[in-house]
């Protein structure tokens, strides 16, 4: 299984939307993303520092995503 890089949470958005979700809301600085296709969710935190792994694996798990198709994305 490959590893998560740290990415900023722009370059996360990027990922998703080739993915085929679009930016539902903001609230405050978290991003929700929505998948209309599986009706799948992904709240990303938009801040200005990197998101590191383990919040990368949550999303990705919240949004039911692998590791290798979001690399691959």
């Amino acid at each position: 299984m490959p590893k998560l890089p740290v990415l900023k949470p722009r370059e996360v958005v990027k990922k998703l939307k080739r993915l085929d979700f679009i930016e539902h809301h903001q609230v405050g600085s978290h991003l929700t993303m929505k998948n209309v296709e599986t009706n799948r969710r992904a709240v990303v935190p938009m801040h200005l520092k990197d998101i590191k792994k383990g919040t990368l694996s949550a999303i990705l798990r919240e949004a039911n995503i692998s590791k290798e198709e979001f690399q691959n994305a």
